[in-house]
């Protein structure tokens, strides 16, 4: 396994403030509100401080970390921000078991060894004349640039980053997901962004990346990492903010049933729940109810339709009991009626 040595700065901090100001790219956005506008202008609702946080991450040049729920909109957010800026994305989805070798770059071995036999002959010539072993083994060195270059590195989202030719987003997804090994690994690259492959040497930033690191909480990130970044908490939306999202999203969906939908998604949240429904299974709610030409939550449309919100048998049917408590036994009204699963 090839090996890979992190070159950083002893100063992190006084690093991320001189490449604020010796890289002009890193402002695109004269205030928060003209972020806001960059955001909606890609069918994103951002908040205040998504737009003030976002702001600052690109005049600091710091990454932004992203916490909060499954579902509610923070990969979204990395998405419409590289489509806002016109930067490509570059995505590390995180997982157990991931390290810098697949994080980072890998070699093409089996592409190295056919270049070795189709070259068989023309080492041969280069050979030719070696009177010793030792003068063999110096040809054969002086020619190891050949082997050991960029053709045969096959570069993965953190080095792809890093080398592109143009300032990019770098989305690493789910970072909780990640050993801790990984993150201290992470930690490092994020302070300079540049690597050192011994075969190759340093390979520095052509442009430093827009980075937004995201996590579900399902495990405590480091301090150290922390520092680092600008948080950023993303947490279920209002009542009025989905409301929102969901008339941008399913424009089709008719005013009435959304509002219900809403509002019964609101409701389910406040339980006690293996799993709340996110903003993404609200969106898809809000299709599937506007596929079966749905005009209003009936018994017969919750219960056919209630999977798509709520994947846990025990969470379904804790949802109809509390839902038929409230709703008095059924009945046609401003709440959706009694249902069973």
């Amino acid at each position: 396994m090839t090996s890979v040595m992190l070159v950083y700065p002893a100063d992190p901090w006084l690093a991320g403030s001189l490449a604020a100001h010796s890289h002009p790219w890193c402002a695109m956005f004269k205030s928060p509100d003209a972020v806001a506008k960059a955001l909606t202008g890609q069918n994103y609702i951002p908040s205040d401080s998504i737009c003030t946080v976002l702001y600052l991450a690109e005049h600091l040049c710091k990454p932004v970390l992203a916490e909060g729920p499954a579902g509610v909109g923070k990969t979204e957010l990395a998405k419409v921000w590289a489509a806002a800026t016109g930067r490509r994305l570059i995505r590390l989805q995180c997982y157990e078991g991931l390290d810098e070798t697949k994080a980072l770059y890998e070699w093409e071995y089996a592409k190295q060894m056919l270049y070795t036999q189709l070259l068989r002959d023309k080492l041969g010539d280069v050979m030719a004349g070696a009177t010793t072993l030792r003068d063999a083994a110096d040809r054969i060195a002086a020619e190891e640039e050949v082997f050991f270059s960029e053709r045969f590195l096959l570069p993965r989202p953190l080095l792809a980053a890093i080398t592109s030719d143009e300032p990019v987003v770098l989305l690493i997804d789910e970072i909780d997901r990640a050993d801790a090994e990984f993150e201290a690994f992470l930690l490092e690259v994020l302070s300079d962004f540049q690597v050192s492959v011994p075969e190759l040497g340093t390979i520095q930033a052509k442009h430093q990346p827009m980075v937004v690191l995201t996590s579900n909480n399902t495990r405590e990130l480091s301090e150290a990492l922390k520092r680092r970044c600008l948080y950023l908490f993303l947490d279920y939306p209002t009542p009025e903010s989905e409301l929102r999202i969901v008339r941008l999203k399913v424009p089709g969906l008719a005013p009435e049933l959304a509002r219900q939908a809403v509002d019964l998604v609101q409701q389910l949240r406040r339980l006690d729940l293996k799993k709340h429904p996110s903003v993404s299974e609200t969106l898809d709610w809000a299709r599937a109810l506007l596929m079966l030409n749905a005009r209003e939550l009936d018994d017969k449309t919750l219960e056919t339709t209630m999977t798509v919100l709520l994947k846990h048998e025990s969470d379904i049917a804790r949802a109809a009991r509390q839902v038929q408590r409230r709703s008095g036994g059924g009945g046609k009204g401003s709440h959706p009626p009694s249902w069973r699963n």
